[in-house]
């Protein structure tokens, strides 16, 4: 992963220093932002020092199209930060008002192993109706269903996860966030066992599918904050294509980016 990051040019950045004043393009971001302890940093920044600003512009940048951010946790640490296509919501007939059922990009944290997490994330919900709040049933228009049938050898989903997860260093997660079946390079048999890991899990509890690249700490603390955020974005590019087999409305990379230059 770390040798792909190199040899990709991401955006076509001038280096960092001679950006214009003010873009959130992750020149001022610094690692220390990403705390085991108590979370990933957003409050008490400035607007273009914050990993939410900086993910949503470079995302926004590569793809032409706009992204909605949401997230889990509130104050200064957050735990966990997503952002999804608006145009892929938007497209939705029964839950555009929700971002529950939209395949999206997250960063999160494993504290445990000390393991910053980004990629791809897609939710089913309760499968059968709860009254906890609104719009977190399962419903016929979530991304859930796509990747569900694309859980079978032979697909074009089975062979992006193939190659992700046995040749990239990615790691699969299936499950209701206490009891997940996790799957890397040694363990993952192909698709049947997310397939298998899907049927097993319960109607009544939240259950999700992550697609992410697990960064340890010691190479997190080793990156400068502008080489930490390509990486982050280079993870998102590689799980676009699997995102892309789950939505309605895929992302395509601009042909032509703007220069950033001042």
């Amino acid at each position: 992963m770390k040798q792909r990051v190199k040899r990709r040019d991401i955006l076509p950045l001038s280096k960092p220093g001679k950006v214009a004043t003010g873009l959130p393009t992750g020149e001022a971001f610094r690692p220390e932002w990403i705390d085991f302890e108590r979370g990933l940093r957003v409050g008490n920044l400035e607007p273009h020092e914050r990993i939410t600003q900086i993910l949503k512009y470079r995302l926004e940048q590569l793809y032409g199209t706009g992204f909605v951010t949401d997230r889990w946790g509130r104050g200064v640490y957050w735990q966990w930060i997503c952002w999804l296509p608006r145009a892929n919501r938007q497209a939705k007939p029964l839950s555009s008002a929700y971002n529950f059922g939209c395949a999206k990009l997250f960063i999160g944290l494993d504290r445990e192993r000390r393991i910053f997490q980004f990629g791809l994330q897609v939710e089913r919900g309760y499968a059968s109706p709860s009254a906890d709040y609104e719009g977190n049933t399962l419903q016929k228009d979530w991304d859930w269903h796509r990747l569900v049938r694309g859980f079978r050898e032979g697909s074009p989903l089975a062979a992006e996860l193939a190659r992700l997860v046995k040749r990239e260093g990615f790691v699969a997660e299936l499950g209701d966030w206490e009891h997940n079946a996790v799957f890397d390079g040694k363990s993952y048999a192909g698709a049947g066992v997310l397939a298998a890991a899907a049927r097993r899990q319960p109607r009544n509890r939240w259950v999700g599918f992550q697609l992410y690249y697990p960064m340890p700490e010691r190479e997190l603390r080793a990156s400068p904050g502008y080489e930490l955020v390509g990486a982050v974005v280079a993870g998102f590019q590689e799980v676009v294509p699997a995102m892309n087999l789950c939505m309605q409305v895929p992302l395509e990379p601009r042909e032509r980016l703007p220069r950033l230059e001042s």
